[in-house]
């Protein structure tokens, strides 16, 4: 029995990556409306609300904790997560929601305390406060108290994983899922499979470049056409003097590179200075120069053939 409600606790448990994404999803939430409610007073003065901006901030942020935790138990973030605040101090083992009292102090600590940070900041920025150094000290060294405090909870958070926030602890508040959560069967196969493709393709654009494909076609044209003795030259100049080589189409300007084989001149050239060691596709002879057409046979027989 206490193997099988550990397992259910193990099961139901948020895990500390939700609860961190909850709060960054609610910090994002704050300035998403701060800076939607800041566009509505684009065309007025400049400065208009920097007067009031700590009273106006904290406006906003009280109505979204009464639509939110104050009415759904659950910020905008842990909604998203499927996640809400559960009463650690119940003693029943069922989902507790945070009490009335809860759910106000959350406000004060959250909302109240961030007001009181700001406009403190502004007060103690003015001059005519400049005179209160002992107050402003004491202001110093309790938001340092605070923020001590909220890194002793982090880490204890990370290795325990219950209580996000300093205000979570102090309040008795933590993270539960709102439904059950069941265990998920992972399978990795089709993960497997779009790896090993991806890691496949990349590996053909990486080798793809590298591979002289003229030559390589000309090799296997070699070994797949047999070889029938040694052609007569005049014979063989006779019958590829017709058309180019590389094209196929009726040689421009005709150029050979060695052998028996005809070019033209533009076709030769560009392959001979994209891979300096170009063969001949017919016969696999390498190329050392591109030479105008001179034979036997003279340009006005080539033409007439």
């Amino acid at each position: 029995m206490a193997s099988r409600e550990e397992i259910t606790k193990s099961t139901n448990r948020v895990l500390r990556i939700s609860q961190l994404d909850a709060l960054e999803l609610n910090k994002a939430l704050e300035q998403l409306v701060w800076s939607q409610f800041t566009q509505c007073f684009h065309g007025f003065k400049p400065g208009l609300l920097a007067r009031f901006e700590p009273e106006l901030k904290a406006f906003l942020w009280l109505f979204l904790w009464r639509f939110t935790i104050y009415s759904k138990n659950a910020t905008v973030g842990q909604a998203v997560l499927n996640i809400q605040y559960k009463n650690d101090f119940s003693p029943n083992s069922k989902y507790q929601p945070p009490s009335k009292n809860q759910k106000l102090w959350y406000a004060v600590c959250t909302v109240g305390g961030r007001w009181l940070e700001e406009r403190c900041y502004d007060l103690f920025r003015n001059h005519h406060f400049a005179s209160f150094g002992r107050v402003k000290q004491g202001m110093n060294y309790v938001v340092g108290l605070l923020k001590l405090g909220e890194l002793m909870n982090f880490l204890i958070f990370l290795q325990k994983g219950k209580f996000a926030t300093l205000t979570e602890r102090v309040l008795g508040i933590h993270s539960v899922f709102c439904k059950p959560q069941s265990i998920r069967e992972v399978g990795f196969e089709y993960m497997n499979r779009e790896l090993l493709w991806h890691g496949f393709a990349e590996f053909l654009i990486f080798l793809l470049p590298l591979l002289n494909i003229q030559k390589l076609k000309a090799k296997l044209s070699s070994w797949c056409i047999p070889l029938t003795g040694s052609p007569n030259p005049d014979s063989v100049l006779t019958t590829s003097g017709k058309e180019c080589s590389l094209c196929g189409e009726w040689p421009t300007m005709p150029h050979t590179i060695g052998c028996n084989h005809i070019f033209c001149y533009y076709c030769a050239k560009s392959s001979f200075l994209f891979d300096m060691y170009f063969t001949c596709p017919k016969c696999g002879i390498e190329v050392h120069s591109v030479q105008p057409l001179r034979s036997g046979i003279e340009m006005s027989e080539v033409n007439t053939l």
